[in-house]
Parts: C-alpha cells; structure tokens; sequence
C-alpha cells in the first residue's frame, strides 16, 4: 500500500490526509488502509471475472419535476453486504459528501454539497496494470471532493491511473457526461435523448481492447435495457425517481440481470449480487439507497441537509 500513499500524497493531498486520519483512528496500518482503497489495482493480476453495476441519468428536461436524476445497481460479491455503509462527511471548508461505500473506503456512488453525483462502472482493458496510478476509489473520491462544480470535479481526468474505471458524473441543473477513463487515455459519451446509460464495457471508441468483450456476459445487454425501461417515460418527459427505481429492479436475463442475484452455478469466487441500489435527486441533494437487491428492500432516504444535524463538524 505505500506506492498507492506516495501517488495519492502526490496528486491528491487532501484525500491522503484523509485516509492517513483514517488509518490512525482506526488502528489499521496505513499501507493497509490504501491498499484497500487501491483494491481494484491490486486485483489485476488475478484477472476481474466479476463484473458489476449499471448506472442511468436523467437529464431534467425529460424527469416529471426537472431534477436530475442519478442512479445505479452496485453488483459486488455478497460477502461484501456486511461491510458496506452510507458515509456522510463534513469538511473544514463546508464541503459535504454523502456517498455509499465499503469500510475504509472513502467513496464510492455518491453526491456533494456543490450539487455534483457520481456512479461507477467497473472496466477493464490492454492498458491496466501500468505503475504509478492514483488509486481507483480515490479517483471517485477526488470527483465528489471538489466544491467548486462540475467543471473541477471533472479535473479527475488529469490524474495518472493504473486500473481502468468508468465515471457517470452529472450535476444539479442539468447536465451529465460519461468518462471513460484508461490509464493514458479517457473516452466521453453523452446523453441521448435525455438518459445516459452504462455498464461494463467501454463505449466511447477509444483505442483500448476491451477485456470485458472477450469474456461476454449481462454487460453487454444492462445498459441498453436500462435504457429501454426507461425511453417511454423520458419520451413524455415523465420519469420519477420511482419509475427509475422499477427500472433497476428488472430481472431480464436472470439471475445476470440489472438487479443481480446469485448464480448457484459459479463457483463461489465468482458469484455475484446486487448488494445496493442508490438513487440520487441531485437537486434535492437527497441519496435513496437500499439495503440488497431492490426487488426485495427498503430504500432509506438520506437527505443531504439534514445529514448533519446535531453537528457541529466534520461528521
């Protein structure tokens, strides 16, 4: 873990500072603590037969109260469920994050008080695995971690990587992009028709060979079926966060389907499971997240301004 500190002093001090407090509070060895937050990176050499999450935004001209709206399935392994939480956080500039994540992690799906949101999509290709990357779930924490908007928050293409990731990030007002983002180099696609979708594989046709591809799988159906959930409603200019919710539920494909269940015939290793579903109304400020797939959970609403209360600093 202390190359993935060395990287992340240098490109993301702030962030360091975090996870250096992070180890420190919790009695875990700080090479420890980064290399949990580089655990995608750390992964590769093992190969990524797991592929995980589908992700939408809705652009407000096309939602029935003109907010945006941002959404995903996290698609991770069930032993995982335990260990995830909703973390709230409140720096000394005012800045506020609330995002679901891991323990240890600083972020994963998640908002910020400027009005920006994140989703993210596992990828990989021919280029990960190069050295001197900032750690992947750093690189979601440095977009959330920006207060000045979305134009700052979207610097994250900027940083060095080593792990290929996909970032859904839009904001409050209007407007959402996806990056896809390889080490050296970072593809783009946009909107159509008022929803972006994706999954796991890259779509922006940038020079990288997709390792996803060549192993096939739900990925390469998610993101278009999310879409097709979802066009009526856009089409009328009618979606609600409720309509977004029944459209992550979909078993299309089951038990690989967009809201994902265990698979009795992968081995053990393998299986997979839509641990969470997060909804996000970037106006609002307000995250939905539920606790298991959501075909069969509640969803708690985490309000971002009241998140805080009783607070008087960093939470």
């Amino acid at each position: 873990g202390e190359e993935f500190r060395t990287t992340t002093q240098a490109f993301t001090p702030r962030i360091a500072a975090t996870l250096d407090a992070v180890a420190e509070a919790s009695g875990v060895a700080v090479g420890d603590v980064y290399a949990l937050n580089a655990r995608t990176e750390l992964m590769l050499p093992q190969g990524l037969e797991v592929t995980e999450c589908t992700c939408v935004a809705v652009l407000p001209e096309h939602t029935a109260d003109g907010h945006t709206l941002l959404a995903q399935n996290w698609d991770w392994y069930p032993s995982q469920l335990p260990y995830s939480l909703v973390l709230a956080t409140r720096d000394e500039r005012g800045h506020e994050v609330v995002c679901l994540t891991e323990a240890g992690m600083l972020a994963k799906t998640g908002l910020n008080s400027a009005g920006v949101g994140v989703c993210v999509n596992l990828l990989h290709c021919d280029r990960d695995g190069l050295p001197g990357g900032v750690p992947y779930h750093v690189l979601i924490r440095a977009v959330l971690d920006e207060p000045a908007g979305i134009s700052h928050s979207l610097k994250v293409t900027a940083l060095p990587r080593s792990a290929s990731i996909n970032l859904l990030v839009a904001a409050a007002g209007g407007t959402a992009l996806d990056l896809e983002i390889a080490p050296g180099t970072t593809g783009r696609v946009l909107p159509v028709d008022g929803l972006l979708t994706h999954a796991n594989h890259f779509e922006s046709g940038i020079d990288v060979i997709d390792a996803f591809y060549e192993i096939g799988g739900s990925s390469l159906f998610r993101d278009f079926r999310l879409r097709q959930l979802l066009s009526a409603w856009a089409d009328k200019r009618q979606v609600a966060t409720e309509h977004v919710i029944d459209a992550l539920r979909d078993h299309l494909g089951f038990p690989n389907a967009i809201c994902r269940h265990i698979n009795p015939d992968d081995e053990p290793e393998l299986q997979s499971l839509t641990c969470s579903s997060v909804v996000m109304d970037l106006d609002n400020r307000t995250l939905l997240v539920s606790d298991g797939p959501p075909c069969d959970s509640n969803f708690l609403e985490v309000p971002l301004d009241t998140a805080f209360e009783g607070q008087s600093s960093a939470a």
